[in-house]
């Protein structure tokens, strides 16, 4: 046998332990990909935007860990009138809300203190503290490297992880804060937008997987999306 595929053989046994605790994780998980009245549902797609907000259903312990049982958007902060965002995933335990344009006298999320203009009514879990955690269903369309840009606010700075298939794949990622003592509204700093260009690289097997997100330290973050590209070598 040549050296290389010695090599070879070698990187194959190597890797696995991994899949097969990729393997049992999935075989095991109890979560479902997040649907309703407006979003159809299934995996959420790689390469493409994948929605914090939209992370799985299956409730408290299965698809997330939150600090207490109320959403303290939905229905708290925005009133449960019946609407669809003011009342998104009202009975769940994660805090979520949305991204609220021309609102006057004081402009919410499109306020120029912003490094980048979100998306209108954009839904974002919010509220966030150290310890909590939800898990997004997703669907790679091929294996490989991806790279992640992150949109989101962070109050006072702190770190994330993300897991793969119940298993850390990033460690902890340092999340830059967006206060800006130039803004005379002290309310409005956890609206302050930014995009986290490559704030990781990751590498996927092709088809299902279960990401985890974790708030490590800190905590009073937005989280919107992470936009998944393959990386360029």
């Amino acid at each position: 046998m040549s050296r290389r595929a010695c090599f070879l053989c070698f990187v194959a046994a190597s890797m696995l332990p991994a899949i097969a605790f990729s393997q049992t994780f999935l075989s095991q998980y109890k979560g479902l990909p997040y649907h309703d009245s407006r979003y159809q549902g299934g995996p959420q797609k790689i390469p493409g935007r994948v929605l914090c907000a939209y992370y799985d259903l299956g409730g408290e312990g299965v698809a997330y860990h939150d600090s207490d049982p109320q959403n303290h958007g939905s229905g708290e902060l925005n009133p449960a009138d019946g609407t669809y965002l003011n009342e998104f995933r009202i009975h769940e335990g994660v805090d979520t809300s949305y991204t609220k344009f021309n609102r006057k006298p004081d402009p919410i999320d499109d306020n120029p203190f912003n490094k980048v203009l979100p998306p209108a009514e954009l839904p974002y879990v919010g509220w966030t503290e150290p310890g909590e955690w939800f898990n997004i269903t997703v669907d790679v369309t091929h294996a490989g490297t991806y790279a992640a840009d992150f949109l989101y606010t962070s109050n006072r700075g702190g770190t994330i992880s993300v897991d793969m298939n119940g298993k850390e794949a990033t460690g902890p990622l340092q999340i830059t804060s967006t206060n800006d003592p130039a803004d005379p509204l002290a309310w409005r700093q956890w609206h302050h937008w930014n995009l986290a260009s490559q704030l990781f690289k990751i590498h996927l097997r092709k088809g299902k997987n279960v990401l985890t997100v974790r708030i490590l330290t800190n905590g009073n973050m937005n989280l919107a999306y992470f936009d998944f590209k393959q990386a360029q070598r």
